[in-house]
């Protein structure tokens, strides 16, 4: 009999290390004759993501319970007998080390996110840092999205630098630039720049409306995205007096036609593990800006984790800009009204895409399996 590999997340909701675990497993197909591919659900909740007929698919109702998680996802274990098991996001990496605890049998964990900026303060953020820290150490291996990601539970939660691999996220530009061809029904007709993301803090959309005002700039701005900041951001953009030109139209199920129409792409968080947004945004050829946040950003425009930027900086293959510098980010604004620039960072951006392609990505998922079951 062949192994079995069992894959573990939360969910496929439509979310970005939802949409990399569903672009894992597709492009896995020839590790099919090798393997047994089956993946967990923890919780039951309505799927973005269709997964191919080579992957067994086990749907839990853990509904968002840690306690449950471990419960029924030791039990589904138990039963199954998988050779390896690889899981994406917190929940589901805490969940895996206590399902795995004692087996024997290897553990690999991917984490998606700036570990520390994530869990947050307060005793929620405390028992997050205390689960991670008692778990983390102790997976066969992890594979984190950045070296900023890697840098991070190293350094604040005590994991083994020599155990963590880098594995940048997968972007589908065959599928982007396919659904970048389709008509928006309600596209601008006059020029527009584009943010994407959850309306919440970590995201700073407040930062890019405060530029946007400041930059003086023509044409529109547009925010996609919905979630709890909305009614703020909205407050917002009403005292500078700009509710016709700031749009807000909530979850597109398709962004990339107006993506790919856009003069260019911003990105203004706080943190990041690795932006998708900002590498699904570059493969529609369009020029993009981003904070320099913790962590992502720097790697994929200027090749390097540990840059330093005090003012807007012309890296590589777009702009970097400090986190929460409104003045240095209407820089950034007013320097793309030039059409050369633009233009010249969009082929850039373009071509920064083809290191992401979620063939190598599998590849190098694959790999650190595989590995992991060797030196068990």
């Amino acid at each position: 009999m062949r192994p079995k590999i069992l894959f573990i997340i939360n969910s496929l909701t439509g979310g970005g290390a939802e949409r990399v675990m569903a672009a894992l497993l597709l492009h896995s197909r020839a590790y099919g004759d090798r393997y047994d591919m089956a993946l967990a659900l923890l919780d039951d909740e309505p799927a973005a993501y269709t997964m191919p007929d080579w992957v067994t698919l086990h749907q839990l109702d853990c509904r968002g319970s840690l306690l449950q998680s471990i419960r029924q996802l030791r039990s589904l274990e138990r039963s199954l007998r998988p050779a390896a098991t690889l899981s994406f996001l917190t929940r589901a990496n805490v969940a895996n080390w206590a399902s795995r605890a004692g087996s024997g049998r290897p553990w690999v964990i991917s984490e998606r996110v700036h570990t520390a900026a994530h869990l947050g303060t307060g005793l929620s953020g405390r028992i997050g840092r205390m689960l991670v820290s008692l778990s983390y150490r102790y997976a066969s291996h992890i594979i984190a999205v950045s070296q900023g990601v890697a840098d991070n539970l190293s350094d604040e939660f005590g994991v083994p630098s020599d155990n963590i691999s880098t594995i940048a996220n997968p972007v589908d530009t065959t599928r982007i630039a396919r659904q970048a061809l389709e008509k928006y029904p309600a596209h601008p007709d006059e020029p527009y720049i584009m943010a994407m993301g959850r309306l919440v803090e970590n995201k700073n959309f407040g930062l890019l409306i405060d530029a946007f005002a400041a930059a003086s700039i023509p044409g529109k701005l547009i925010i996609i995205g919905d979630g709890p900041l909305r009614p703020d951001l909205e407050r917002q953009i009403f005292d500078h007096g700009l509710v016709d030109r700031i749009i807000l139209p909530g979850f597109v199920q398709n962004p990339f036609p107006l993506l790919a129409g856009a003069r260019f792409f911003v990105l203004c968080s706080n943190a990041e593990g690795f932006p998708n947004a900002l590498v699904e945004a570059m493969s529609t050829e369009t020029a993009v800006i981003a904070t320099n946040c913790r962590s992502g950003p720097s790697e994929i425009l200027a090749g390097t984790h540990d840059l330093n930027v005090e003012a807007m900086t012309l890296a590589k293959f777009g702009i970097l800009v400090p986190c929460n510098n409104v003045a240095a980010m209407a820089d950034s604004l007013r320097y793309f009204q030039e059409d050369e620039p633009r233009k010249r960072f969009a082929r850039l951006a373009l071509a920064r895409t083809k290191d992401y392609t979620p063939e190598k990505a599998a590849q190098r998922y694959w790999h650190v399996i595989e590995q992991s079951m060797q030196t068990v």
